[in-house]
């Protein structure tokens, strides 16, 4: 290579350098706001919880649901594990001692269950516990009754 050669690339890379810096200064200071054909998506969910009120069921009205109640007679285990699924709890939960008690205690408070108190919760789940629990899973099914919700996905193109 001669030196009229080395100096027409250094000027080449000096130009290309300074390209880069300018291009780069015009890339931070203006920020992309969407992609370009990408558009925008939104999404509307709707939820109805079912709120107030007593109990929808008594303690003792276990036949209310069948399946409920044959499943509580007969392994109680089952049914608790099934509530902490309905709670929305790790399968673990009715392992730990007291945990029932505490899924009594917060179905009346998420649903907002006037009737009751701590000291009823705790006497129905030590004196009643099968009872308790099918009393547990109908309260559940009942606030928790499936419904059809529409989502709606809208696609604004750009």
């Amino acid at each position: 290579m001669n030196l009229d050669s080395r100096a027409e690339l250094l000027s080449l890379t000096s130009e290309v350098v300074a390209v880069d810096k300018q291009s780069s200064f015009h890339a931070t200071s203006e920020p992309v706001l969407t992609q370009p054909g990408l558009g925008t998506t939104t999404t509307t969910v709707t939820t109805i919880t079912q709120t107030g009120g007593d109990w929808s069921t008594g303690l003792l009205d276990a036949c209310a649901d069948r399946t409920t109640c044959i499943v509580g007679g007969l392994v109680p285990c089952c049914l608790d594990l099934s509530l902490a699924h309905h709670f929305g709890e790790c399968l673990c939960l009715p392992l730990l001692p007291g945990s029932t008690f505490a899924m009594r205690v917060g179905i009346r408070e998420r649903y907002k269950i006037r009737q009751g108190s701590v000291c009823e919760d705790w006497a129905s789940v030590c004196c009643c516990y099968c009872l308790a629990l099918c009393q547990m899973i109908r309260e559940t099914k009942l606030r928790m009754k499936a419904q059809t919700y529409h989502v709606t996905t809208a696609l604004e193109s750009s």
